[in-house]
């Protein structure tokens, strides 16, 4: 549990139910989309947002040090996440994989234009991803 919980981010009811299954980074896609939205949700909640500067040990390996980001970007960033969660009603996940926070920019912007449905299972998946490649680089 306590293994899972660090991928991802926190002990949530989607991290519960992937400890109570045999390969659980395998399946962890096929539990996430069976939980009620509510729980995707919840899941997606406990990861932080681009850009954001207090991260935990592992996001800031991840996407960087937030000081030494261009204030513009880290700006933009804040406003794009404040959209997306005004729209969407969830956060934005995205599988950072050690690109410069600057190239998210337009990730961001294109993901704002698609319906919520597909954001829901895009940030689900990217969610997944990133928890994959925690495990596999640890």
């Amino acid at each position: 549990m306590d293994e899972l919980a660090d991928l991802f981010q926190a002990r949530s009811r989607f991290v519960e139910a992937l400890a109570d299954v045999e390969d659980p980074l395998g399946r962890a896609r096929e539990v996430l989309a069976g939980l009620p939205e509510e729980q995707r949700i919840e899941a997606l909640a406990h990861h932080p947002r681009i850009g954001e500067r207090r991260l935990s040990g592992r996001s800031a390996a991840e996407q960087g040090e937030p000081a030494r980001e261009d204030p513009e970007v880290l700006a933009q960033l804040a406003e794009l996440n404040a959209a997306y969660e005004e729209r969407f009603g969830f956060r934005f996940v995205v599988f950072v994989d050690r690109r410069p926070r600057a190239e998210l920019v337009p990730v961001l912007r294109e993901r704002l234009e698609r319906s919520r449905a597909e954001e829901l299972e895009t940030g689900c998946d990217e969610l997944v991803a990133i928890a994959l490649d925690r495990w596999q680089t640890s």
